[in-house]
């Protein structure tokens, strides 16, 4: 190693044979915010593993840009094929490049105004249906609703209630399975006949019988649908073959599962705010008013729903869905005065990244304002709930749009107050999500409130 080169420091508090296992799993958000403290890079250890931390905004995106082509996604993604070995979240490589040119048709914006409307129509019988004076589990109701609107936009598909939930408990389960096979990798536990890795198995066969009925739908109704399914049934590889079933069957199952947790439960922590926070809800009610005048949401509200906007901007920004994000070196690579060799597991934070008080002013404070243009905005690379570079999520404009015509749906017709009951606390799972949150609907209009009735 030169002399410029350094090795960065161990976080305090390693335990023998476990490291910091003991942190990770009693408060891992806590415990990755405290890292910041040791410099842009630190290193962790889980068992006998070594993690390397990057904390630096600057390193964070030369790591997903410039020398991206050194990475592979790491051990998070790996455990991430629960949801399917190949699909476009977890493919590596020319596999990866070649499947998101084949999707990213369907994720344009042109063609996401389009799917304005049927969002709206997804949506609103499911906000219209609560009873006024209800108390909502609103992590789950939002849960229901944005993987209501990935099955009718993306494939023409919008199962009852029951069967939706069944659904949602399945991409439950993976996920937490693959949080927890990523912070404690031993892969022996993983294939041991474990009641929980039963709970996974189960979980995933009714993930696949369920995409696997809408996948028979479309073939047995060629030229009915025109959406993502569609697509892949049509589509050819570069030898003219079409894509086999069990590729199809893995990038249905990943969209499903990537396209339902994260917009869920931004709206949950953005409602939960506006439920601590009367003069923001006013403000949302206000706009959202006036923007559609009692009538119908379309594509051309939206530019109008500037606040609202802000409202998902500050939300994504305090709660970021994704609190860990995995790499691992594939060739040796230098980021800053670290040298990394080829195998290093790599990780780093957008929860805490969004978070440092040397990037944001008052960083836990709910401000949608600190995005009005004339207030100072962060450094470049300060702000990515979607990633960066070539891997940054393909559906990051689906899920804006899905969060601010949710939002101001919800607004035009509900006022939701907080539950008694338990303090809300941030939970590093797949995503961050709150411990529990309930609250109450209260009809905003005497019109809302007889429709509800």
């Amino acid at each position: 190693m030169t002399a410029d080169l350094h090795v960065p420091p161990i976080a305090p508090g390693r335990l023998p044979l476990i490291g910091h296992a003991l942190p990770l799993l009693r408060d891992r958000l806590a415990f990755l915010q405290l890292l910041r403290a040791y410099g842009p890079i630190v290193r962790i250890t889980v068992g006998t593993k070594t993690v390397t931390v990057v904390n630096s905004p600057s390193l964070i995106q030369e790591m997903l840009t410039s020398k991206s082509h050194h990475f592979s996604k790491g051990l998070l993604f790996e455990k991430l094929k629960l949801f399917g070995k190949d699909a476009l979240p977890v493919a590596e490589g020319k596999r990866h490049l070649n499947r998101r040119r084949l999707m990213q048709p369907a994720f344009h914006r042109e063609q996401i105004d389009g799917y304005v409307k049927t969002m709206r129509d997804t949506v609103e019988p499911t906000i219209a249906a609560w009873p006024n004076g209800a108390q909502l589990d609103l992590k789950t109701e939002m849960q229901l609703m944005t993987q209501g609107v990935v099955m009718s936009v993306l494939f023409s598909s919008n199962p009852e209630r029951e069967p939706a939930r069944a659904i949602l408990d399945s991409v439950d389960t993976v996920f937490t399975a693959a949080i927890r096979r990523a912070l404690l990798p031993v892969s022996v536990l993983e294939r041991l006949p474990t009641r929980r890795n039963r709970q996974v198995d189960n979980a995933s066969s009714v993930l696949r019988e369920a995409v696997g009925d809408i996948i028979a739908e479309h073939r047995a109704n060629p030229g009915a649908f025109d959406d993502v399914v569609s697509l892949l049934l049509t589509t050819q590889d570069e030898a003219g073959a079409a894509l086999p079933d069990d590729e199809i069957l893995s990038e249905v199952t990943g969209m499903l599962a990537a396209g339902s947790e994260t917009t869920a439960v931004v709206l949950a922590w953005l409602f939960h705010e506006l439920g601590r926070h009367p003069g923001l809800e006013r403000r949302l009610h206000e706009e959202v008013d006036a923007v559609l005048s009692g009538g119908q949401l379309t594509p051309e509200c939206l530019p109008q729903l500037a606040f609202t906007r802000r409202l998902v901007s500050e939300t994504l920004r305090l709660y970021s869905p994704a609190w860990l994000v995995t790499r691992q070196a594939v060739t040796p690579v230098q980021l800053g005065k670290v040298s990394l060799p080829a195998g290093e597991d790599v990780v780093w934070s957008p929860y805490t990244l969004h978070r440092d008080p040397e990037l944001y002013l008052a960083p836990l404070r709910f401000d949608p304002d600190r995005w009005l243009p004339e207030r100072p905005q962060p450094p470049k690379g300060a702000f990515i709930p979607f990633g960066s570079g070539k891997r940054k999520c393909l559906g990051d404009t689906f899920a804006w749009t899905e969060a601010i015509v949710i939002t101001a749906l919800i607004a035009s017709r509900w006022r939701l107050r907080p539950a008694p009951g338990a303090a809300v606390r941030p939970i590093g799972e797949i995503t961050v999500h709150p411990s529990t949150l309930r609250m109450i609907a209260q009809a905003r209009h005497p019109a809302t409130a007889q429709d509800a009735a």
